[in-house]
């Protein structure tokens, strides 16, 4: 033992210092032969058999098995930083349905996911970190066979694409051209159906992939421990992506592989111990990366999830990048304003607090106030017309007789086809109000009186103001119904005790059926969407120039001639109700809502999501788009500008397209 106050002597020094190296070095060799001989993705997956068991059963409980590795709110931040990054998936992801042979479908598989892995690391590096500078990194193909890498064309071209197992984000090394284990920032696993995978359902598939995962980040983890690469060894987290032609999910392992027992005589019971006991894992939900077109859904929770996951691979690399995401996003308001400053989208001047748009319009109010009159008469029943039953009107000028012709109703409101008595080959619509008195009793009452005489005032302040658009209907005349018999009114403005007396009644043209309509029998594709969002969007941008708002579009309100007739789901302008339209008559999912609480809260879940540009996505690109735009406007004091998009739609609206035509005479 050493005296008290003393020192150890120079040569117990260097003897613990030796062992200490002896310790170091055999451990590492013992690391060596264990990546050496862990090589089966397979026999680790039996090793995990009863732990997969043990979640299957917490599962049951609906206790989740898997944290997530991403927020929602962190997802929408990284959202508003990428704005203004161009993503630009050259190669399609394919679908079964284009693809000649399974194997062709799965060649252009592993290329879509190369260049989808490449032109993600790509915007995000110049985006955050070096603009002008060289991309440090590659994508690169996995060999199952020997876990060499290639790249997937030259794998493809050999005729060895059944051996390409994954696809690898890589750090370039001039020492190793052909990459190690130790240079993957991130690894991609392309499957055949993710999103059938689930503990819940059928266990083994799923077991199957996250087993297979779980050995990549493993191994990943542990030749990064045993490198002197530039990425730090104490870069202990991994993540590992699961993709199929259309959905992916995140899978992140986190852990200090120090305390990996590297025994290489028990490979795998050694790593599923160090899974359970000393690791963090995090799975993210299934969501969609790719639409059916092939083209990946930039922007939304999918593609999110992935872009943040290579995100944090770079930083693990380059460390943070000069502006951090909570910033950018934070700046998201005042970039949004100022891109609209430099395209000079409406009047830029703002008012003395700096927020909102000067607009100094006068607007003719919209609803017409009639004059209370103590008239005492007993509840009638709503008007009920027959076919044949003739209804004549006037207004200031005339009188005239219009023939009931068939009998339509919205589900709400009864509307009419009719035509004039002097005229039977011409069909219009006619619109019946409800008699004043019946405003109380029952609100559906309320609510045609109210959609007549609105719809009378604003046809008429159109017309007064010259404005006109063939997508809106044509007023063709307003007044009252003039009933059977003497009227006792007494006043010219008044009403006599005659159920029919003073009922308003509108007759528009042109007649047509509605969207809903149209939805039920079927025949509402992609071109009837597209087109009908640019013909909504001309009478929108008409009417709005008379300061007019619709705020009730739905499909019974639209007519297959696409006028536009006369806010269930909250919304905040025409436009975002137009994008609703649009979602549920191409086949999207609106709950019934019951409250207004209910409707805020699925359109903020729906918005936040992107579930609706998703479903737009399915049908068009340009109608995804339309709905990301109004996405970005919500909650802003910024004006629609309604031009570039009539001429966006305008451009694909296919009036005879015959195909693209091919010089065959070479």
């Amino acid at each position: 033992m050493l005296p008290f106050g003393g020192s150890p002597d120079r040569e117990s020094i260097d003897s613990v210092a030796k062992k200490s190296s002896v310790s170091s070095s055999g451990r590492r060799q013992n690391c060596k032969e264990f990546l050496r001989r862990f090589v089966d993705s397979a026999t680790l997956t039996a090793s995990l058999e009863d732990w997969f068991e043990e979640l299957t059963e917490q599962s049951a409980s609906k206790t989740p098995a898997f944290d997530v590795p991403f927020e929602l709110i962190d997802l929408q931040k990284f959202d508003y930083a990428l704005e203004g990054v161009s993503f630009l998936q050259l190669i399609r992801m394919p679908s079964a349905v284009y693809a000649s042979t399974s194997g062709a479908l799965e060649a252009t598989a592993y290329l879509a996911v190369e260049d989808f892995l490449h032109t993600s690391v790509k915007g995000m590096w110049e985006a955050f970190w070096s603009e002008d500078g060289p991309m440090p990194f590659y994508v690169a193909g996995l060999y199952d066979s020997n876990l060499k890498f290639c790249q997937a064309e030259k794998a493809i071209a050999n005729g060895k694409l059944g051996s390409l197992c994954a696809t690898a984000i890589m750090l370039k090394n001039s020492r190793h051209p052909h990459g190690k284990w130790e240079d993957i920032l991130e690894i991609a696993l392309l499957k055949h159906d993710i999103g059938s995978l689930a503990l819940e359902g059928d266990r083994k598939p799923f077991c199957s992939a996250i087993g297979e995962a779980l050995f990549y980040a493993v191994r990943i983890l542990l030749s990064r421990s045993l490198s002197r690469s530039n990425i730090p060894a104490s870069s202990n987290s991994v993540f590992v992506l699961l993709l199929d032609s259309q959905y992916g999910r995140v899978l992140k392992v986190e852990g200090d592989v120090n305390r990996l027992e590297c025994d290489f005589n028990n490979v795998y019971e050694c790593a599923a111990e160090w899974i359970q006991n000393y690791s963090r894992i995090a799975i993210s939900p299934v969501d969609r990366i790719w639409n059916k077109l092939g083209n990946a859904n930039w922007g939304d929770i999918g593609a999110l999830q992935v872009l943040f996951a290579t995100f944090n691979c770079i930083t693990q690399y380059a460390g943070l990048p000069k502006h951090s995401v909570e910033d950018l996003a934070a700046d998201h308001s005042s970039r949004l304003q100022a891109r609209r400053i430099e395209r000079q989208l409406g009047d830029t001047r703002v008012n003395g607090n700096g927020l909102f748009r000067l607009q100094q319009r006068s607007i003719t109010p919209e609803i017409v106030e009639l004059k209370e009159e103590s008239i005492k008469m007993e509840s009638e029943q709503s008007i009920k017309l027959e076919v044949g039953t003739v209804l004549w009107l006037e207004d200031s000028n005339l009188q005239k007789g219009y023939q009931i012709n068939e009998v339509l109703n919205d589900g709400e409101i009864p509307f009419y086809i009719a035509s004039p008595v002097e005229d039977p080959g011409n069909a219009l619509f006619l619109n019946v109000g409800s008699h004043p008195c019946q405003l109380e009793p029952a609100w559906e009452d309320m609510k045609l009186w109210y959609q007549v005489q609105r719809q009378s005032k604003v046809l008429t302040v159109m017309k007064q103001k010259g404005l006109s658009d063939k997508y809106l209907p044509q007023l063709c005349m307003s007044g009252r119904i003039i009933h059977p018999g003497q009227c006792h009114r007494p006043s010219s403005g008044g009403n006599c005790d005659h159920p029919l007396c003073g009922t308003p009644i509108l007759v528009t043209s042109p007649v047509g059926r509605t969207v809903a309509d149209l939805v039920r029998s079927g025949q509402f594709g992609s071109d009837e969407a597209i087109r009908c969002c640019h013909d909504c969007l001309s009478a929108l941008s008409t009417a709005a120039a008379a300061g007019i708002r619709h705020g009730d579009i739905r499909p019974e309100n639209i007519i297959y001639v696409y006028a536009l007739q006369e806010g269930k789901l909250c919304s905040a302008s025409d436009a975002e109700s137009l994008v609703y339209m649009l979602y549920y008559s191409t086949g999207g999912n609106i709950p019934e809502l019951d409250s207004v609480e209910g409707a805020l809260q699925w359109r903020e879940n729906s918005w936040s999501k992107r579930l609706i540009q998703q479903k737009l996505g399915d049908i068009s690109a340009v109608l995804k788009a339309f709905a990301d735009y109004v996405d970005s406007l919500c909650g802003t004091p910024y004006p629609m500008d309604c031009g570039i998009w009539i001429r966006r739609l305008r451009r694909h609206i296919h009036e005879e397209d015959h195909g693209k035509e091919i010089d065959t005479s070479s």
